[in-house]
């Protein structure tokens, strides 16, 4: 035990700063990671860590991801989740898991899709604020207009950078 305690002393310690909050983001892979968007996750990110600590950061795909995409959204820190069936069911359960979990104290999704506006609702029904990303055309009014936040994505200058 002795041995423990002096390897403790070189291990950093991150705490959570009082009034910090914790940020768990769910992306629609197949509605958002288009070439059309030139989206870039570390960016993502980086508006996120804004707003608090990004604690859960899952990337949904379906069979057509390619490996390069997967690749890519590992080395971004994310973790990709291979999904079977409709993407929209697996991300909605998983934000489900989200919006109960203490630890978490803000939902943030990035998809354009309306089929989401129920869980925004649950979530703040449940007293989690809430962060939508997404990007035009197509992102539903709606959707912008129930988040406590919405980020609008414009893809353009990345791509222009290119």
């Amino acid at each position: 035990m002795e041995r423990l305690g002096s390897f403790k002393e070189y291990l950093p310690i991150k705490t959570k700063k009082a009034g910090e909050k914790n940020v768990g983001l769910l992306v629609d892979g197949p509605n958002m990671l288009r070439k059309e968007f030139c989206l870039n996750l570390d960016f993502i990110k980086e508006l996120l860590e804004e707003s608090g600590r990004l604690k859960v950061a899952k990337v949904l795909l379906n069979q057509y991801a390619s490996d390069k995409l997967i690749e890519a959204i590992v080395n971004q820190g994310f973790s990709p989740m291979m999904v079977a069936g409709d993407v929209d069911v697996q991300m909605a359960v998983e934000a489900y898991e989200l919006i109960y979990n203490p630890n978490i104290d803000i939902i943030a999704l990035m998809t354009r899709n309306a089929e989401f506006l129920p869980l925004i609702n649950i979530a703040k029904e449940n007293g989690k604020e809430t962060i939508v990303i997404g990007a035009e055309p197509g992102f539903s009014i709606a959707l912008k207009n129930s988040a406590d936040s919405t980020i609008v994505l414009n893809g353009e200058s990345e791509c222009s950078k290119e």
